[in-house]
């Protein structure tokens, strides 16, 4: 059944009546309808209980804020670029199923586009889509057959028309468009829920796809308000470590020239040496009685007092940098009128689930964070996971030895003194249990957690056990972490090697990306006294709250850590988190 209504009120009794309450799926689609005998302007529409229901009124906006505000619904969404749209209308969603970010779960990679989202949740052949033929241009009824104002074809693929932009040509369109998503959503929380009992031990999968998906919201709101950069200082910075803006290639090519010059005036005239080139860099070294298998920063920075040539390099790689890709042109592209560095979110980046972004945001030198600095009224509160991965590792493999070490504030201490090493050691042990290091100081002390954490290690085996032969996993909270194929041509046993190192690890930091997400969520979802988180990088949460704000912004993060690890931990596995929480100004002045 379709409905047509015209005001919010109207809106929302229609959905009251068709069973919209507070976490109730209900499909979300806003489209602009363009084409010929299109409806003009913005269609909102909704789906819930049979029902789909268009909202004709200019004041869409503000409407389904009303209907967030008094229902409390889980939107189902096809992707956050509707929270991105609704942003730009001043309106941030409570809650979401996010399809796209469920369906990386359900199926892992990155791939997550509808027609291929309806395939899988339908046995249908994801390989041979349906595309747009000559008929479906034309407006015709294509290959596919049937009514084409049914968004499914006869043969239950999802009409290529109708992907390219036709489910917004008409009101009654972007509501079935709704209910289609809406079908999605049930679908995927149905074989979330099998999961359960099929594949996993402990964790809650839809309650996973609830936090990734409000993880998304986050992502479009982090997208759309940006972090603050002080421009004058961060133009006068890049200025310090390259030189002033360039007013022509010409220019530019000269101070490419001068920068290279502190390299090369260690070498004779004329050497031919491209400091772009790592092995022409390695030819200079050698040339110089330096030796290296490679060039790679750490490497080089144990060598400083060597040569004077190493000090140079390691100053101009850092200067290069900044000049190629977080130089003027980074500001120009990047940072708006507002003084707001803005790049793209996302959730999760297709392998083991951590949250990515574009813009530098995720890989900022350290030499520009003196310019993140927070607005006026305004101090940033940052706070950083400790020791997050063998806390976690303690957490999904129910080992109590370990997660006994966990109610320390510094982890590696109880296990040093269980192991009966130094604390750097039991570091290098725990740290190369995870990632698969057996060589060396990391293997030795790796046969003593094998015999004192043996539950922990053998969850990591049976992971690598995994990895090497091939066969895909899932993580604590349901993320499927797919295995690549080896080619032919490859050294199988030594590819397959990597393969496991690869899965022992994805197993702890996919577990860990989501317990942060819980955090992370659990942050945006308490936090009423003007506080917005502006970044997420790996283990650390940065809000910019106002000044009046700050202790109770410092106490909120404490507090919703301690929700999050109980509602995302075993029951019963009493694993402690903690988090290193500071007040600064700028990002710079935060402890590494």
């Amino acid at each position: 059944m379709h409905l047509q209504v015209d005001d919010p009120q109207a809106a929302l009794d229609a959905l009251r009546a068709a069973g919209a309450s507070r976490g109730a799926l209900v499909g979300l689609a806003i489209g602009r309808a363009t084409g010929p005998g299109a409806d003009d302007g913005e269609a909102v529409g909704f789906a819930v209980g049979g029902m789909l229901i268009s909202l004709v009124s200019i004041d869409w906006a503000p409407a389904v804020a009303l209907l967030d505000r008094e229902l409390r619904p889980r939107w189902v969404c096809w992707s956050n670029a509707t929270a991105a749209q609704l942003l730009a209308h001043g309106v941030r969603l409570a809650t979401c199923w996010d399809i796209v970010a469920a369906h990386r779960l359900l199926y892992g990679g990155w791939r997550a586009e509808p027609a291929r989202v309806w395939a899988l949740l339908h046995g249908l052949d994801h390989r041979s889509l349906p595309v747009m033929g000559q008929l479906d241009l034309l407006g015709g009824d294509g290959d596919g057959g049937g009514d084409p104002d049914d968004p499914v074809r006869p043969d239950g693929h999802l009409r290529p028309e109708w992907l390219a932009g036709g489910w917004a040509a008409h009101r009654s369109r972007v509501a079935a468009w709704a209910g289609v998503a809406l079908t999605a959503a049930t679908r995927q929380q149905q074989s979330l829920e099998a999961l359960r009992t099929d594949e996993l031990a402990n964790g809650d999968p839809v309650a996973t796809a609830r936090a990734e998906s409000a993880a998304e919201l986050l992502c479009a709101e982090l997208a759309f308000d940006g972090l603050p950069i002080d421009v004058p200082a961060a133009e006068a910075l890049i200025a310090s470590l390259v030189g002033p803006r360039a007013a022509s290639e010409a220019e530019a090519a000269a101070g490419r020239a001068r920068r290279d010059a502190e390299v090369l005036c260690h070498l004779p005239p004329g050497s031919g040496i491209d400091l772009r080139s790592p092995a022409d860099v390695k030819n200079m070294l050698r040339r110089l009685g330096i030796d290296v298998p490679d060039t790679r920063a750490w490497r080089l920075e144990q060598m400083r007092e060597v040569h004077p040539v190493i000090d140079a390099l390691l100053r101009w790689r850092k200067a290069e940098r900044v000049a190629t890709t977080f130089g003027y042109g980074w500001l120009d592209a990047h940072v708006g009128a507002d003084g707001r560095l803005r790049g793209e979110w996302s959730g999760s980046d297709g392998a083991a689930g951590r949250m990515t972004a574009g813009a530098g945001l995720h890989n900022l030198p350290a030499e520009l964070r003196p310019v993140v600095v927070a607005d006026d009224g305004h101090l940033f509160v940052r706070a950083d996971l400790g020791q997050i991965e063998p806390r976690v590792l303690a957490a999904v493999s129910g080992d109590t030895a370990l997660c006994r070490a966990t109610q320390d504030d510094d982890l590696y201490a109880p296990v040093a003194k269980r192991l009966g090493v130094e604390r750097s050691v039991a570091k290098i042990a725990v740290l190369a249990a995870m990632y698969g290091q057996t060589s060396g100081t990391a293997g030795q002390a790796l046969r003593g957690m094998e015999s004192a954490y043996p539950v922990a290690m053998k969850y990591l085996a049976d992971a690598a056990d995994a990895g090497f032969e091939g066969r895909d996993l899932r993580t604590y909270g349901g993320r499927l972490i797919r295995m690549f194929e080896i080619p032919d041509h490859a050294d199988h046993r030594s590819a397959a090697a990597g393969r496991g190192r690869y899965a022992r690890n994805a197993m702890v930091q996919g577990a860990a990306a989501e317990l942060f997400k819980v955090w992370a969520v659990t942050v945006r979802a308490r936090a009423d006294t003007g506080a917005r988180i502006v970044l997420c990088l790996h283990d650390e949460l940065l809000l910019h709250v106002p000044s009046t704000a700050v202790d109770q912004s410092v106490q909120l993060l404490h507090d919703c850590l301690a929700e999050a690890a109980h509602r995302w931990q075993p029951s019963g596995a009493g694993v402690r988190f903690v988090a290193d929480v500071s007040v600064v100004r700028s990002w710079a002045d935060a402890k590494p």
